[in-house]
């Protein structure tokens, strides 16, 4: 009887997964659709909003040149670095928050007040603390991913069930054990949702502090085709930063078991 009712399951959540897929195929399409009729329009500047035809030729030189695939490790380098030390961090914090309530009503409220703070305003501390280098950039993708994973993770310990947490201190488990075995597992969800998140201000602490004082990096090839006012290189490296991001997050979805999809 579980079995029926799990195919039953199944096969109506496959229709709702299809019109998903076609609402979002529309929603690619209607973009692409307007976006030609701007540029065919002539209402903005010609260069500013090129054609598709046009991006896709810049997007084909950009791929088959070899420069860029440097530039492309190196900002991978610096997000993937951020990230693990960010949140790490942020885990450690939210961990932290969640399990102490005294600690939770001292310093959560700051993490709260600091989350939507631009960090790009922390950019010349860094730069001081860590130099012009690849340094400053991870530490500014750390910084900026630290936030969410910290309030997500603090978020999520206060949902487990008090019975998992009793169990595991009747058992007299470590604190390391009651991280691994307890904690981790049992807010799953609100960790990955908050690497989700993470991700995608990573990305963008790292880009930004690229376009600001950097010679490598897809940021620097960023602001050097706006500076130069090659808008179709720039639209082209855009989209593959678009195309990368939707799939390290689908990634950690799939991972996680979060992606709905």
């Amino acid at each position: 009887m579980a079995e029926s009712a799990r195919l039953s399951i199944t096969t109506s959540a496959r229709p709702a997964a299809g019109r998903v897929t076609l609402l979002r195929a529309a929603i690619v399409v209607t973009v692409l659709v307007a976006w030609e009729a701007l540029a065919a329009s002539g209402l903005l500047f010609r260069d500013v909003v090129p054609s598709l035809t046009i991006i896709a030729r810049a997007l084909g030189r950009l791929l088959v040149h070899p420069d860029f695939y440097s530039h492309l490790g190196f900002t991978a380098a610096e997000v993937g670095a951020g990230l693990a030390i960010g949140g790490l961090a942020g885990l450690a914090a939210g961990i932290f928050l969640g399990a102490n309530r005294f600690a939770a009503q001292a310093y959560e409220a700051l993490i709260y007040y600091l989350g939507p703070t631009p960090k790009i305003i922390f950019f010349p501390v860094m730069i001081m603390w860590f130099g012009v280098g690849a340094g400053s950039k991870i530490a500014m993708a750390a910084i900026s991913c630290f936030f969410p994973i910290a309030i997500s993770t603090a978020g999520g310990m206060r949902r487990i069930d008090r019975v998992l947490i009793r169990v595991g201190q009747s058992f007299r488990a470590s604190g390391w054990q009651m991280v691994r075995k307890i904690y981790l597992p049992a807010m799953r969800v609100p960790v990955l949702n908050g690497a989700r998140l993470g991700l995608g201000v990573a990305i963008i602490g790292a880009l930004l502090a690229e376009t600001k004082l950097s010679n490598r990096g897809v940021g620097y090839l960023v602001i050097q085709a706006y500076a130069t006012f090659d808008m179709p290189r720039m639209y082209a490296l855009l989209i593959v930063l678009f195309v990368m991001a939707i799939g390290a997050n689908a990634l950690i979805g799939r991972f996680g078991g979060t992606d709905r999809g």
